[in-house]
């Protein structure tokens, strides 16, 4: 999913066409505990990660449902989840799953808010590395809120989602993941979960007139303002007709 965090770029070397990162005080995704979640400036050893390229709208592996993960702890998703996260955190972004980078696994990684309290607090998130995934929305009730894609760089769309959501996986030690999630992170786990299933954002929209380049969004912006402008006058207006009346 498109950034919400800020990200300091390593020094990249290419080696043998391979597009490498030397990075220094890193995380080291093995440490990452029960549950998946892993402390945001996490002491780690010195780690070389590769920063991935990233496929975008219109790649084959994009529209194809991804595999499941046959062993969670194999060394191959190991280096896969490490190799995902320094490119999220060049990218930058919040969240990222496999299928973006060439890799069609149902693995999914992202950071946002796990509590309310840490959410208020405005910490750096914590890391989920989410895989085989499957989610559960527990009511109808939908939420439109804009949305960007690593995948889809430049653009920003309205897209509608479940706001209640319950979520379960496991991580990269195989251990179990089960969560009830609501709001910005649930809507980042619905993003990045449906990029397993081949499925862009802009396939979730109902009015394709909320897709627009994230350089103009600050027309929407004034419009928004605009609108609300006009409702808090209709308001005051009919608050007086009604005080008049008395």
């Amino acid at each position: 999913m498109a950034p919400r965090l800020s990200a300091r770029k390593a020094k990249d070397h290419t080696v043998g066409g391979k597009v490498e990162a030397h990075c220094h005080n890193m995380v080291n995704i093995e440490n990452v505990p029960p549950g998946g979640a892993l402390p945001p400036r996490h002491l780690g050893s010195y780690w070389r990660m590769a920063i991935l390229k990233i496929a975008r709208m219109g790649h084959p592996v994009l529209r194809r449902r991804a595999a499941d993960v046959a062993d969670p702890a194999a060394p191959e998703i190991q280096t896969l989840a490490d190799d995902m996260l320094q490119t999220m955190l060049d990218a930058p972004g919040t969240g990222l799953a496999a299928p973006q980078v060439h890799v069609p696994l149902r693995l999914v990684i992202f950071r946002v808010p796990l509590t309310e309290a840490e959410d208020l607090a405005g910490d750096e998130a914590p890391l989920t590395v989410l895989i085989n995934p499957l989610l559960e929305p527990l009511d109808d009730e939908m939420e439109a809120a804009w949305e960007g894609c690593l995948s889809l760089p430049g653009l920003r769309g309205l897209v509608p989602r479940h706001t209640h959501l319950r979520y379960r996986g496991v991580d990269l030690a195989g251990a179990s993941i089960d969560r009830t999630v609501e709001g910005f992170h649930a809507r980042v786990v619905q993003h990045e979960c449906d990029h397993l299933d081949g499925i862009l954002y802009p396939q979730r929209m109902t009015d394709l007139t909320g897709l627009i380049f994230e350089s103009e969004m600050r027309h929407r912006i004034a419009e928004a303002r605009a609108q609300e402008r006009e409702r808090l006058q209709a308001l005051q207006a009919q608050a007086a007709a009604a005080a008049a009346e008395i």
